[in-house]
């Protein structure tokens, strides 16, 4: 179960911050439908070798300053 919900529209947003941070990762990998959290926590896990802890507070963050470019 995933520790956070993401709209579709939330998720555009969002990816663009996670891109910034990590560069080297492209549209493809970060592909996302609504409802397939914990799929999309386990990608990025396993392409920034990261724990879930840290990839979670880190969407968990770029949700809450939505409107911020800043990750």
């Amino acid at each position: 179960m995933a520790e956070i919900t993401i709209s579709n529209k939330d998720w555009e947003r969002v990816k663009i911050k996670v891109q910034r941070k990590y560069n080297r990762l492209t549209d493809e990998q970060l592909q996302y439908t609504e409802g397939n959290e914990d799929d999309l926590i386990k990608r990025i896990m396993a392409l920034v070798d990261r724990d879930r802890e840290y990839v979670v507070f880190t969407l968990k963050k770029a949700l809450v300053n939505i409107d911020n470019n800043r990750l």
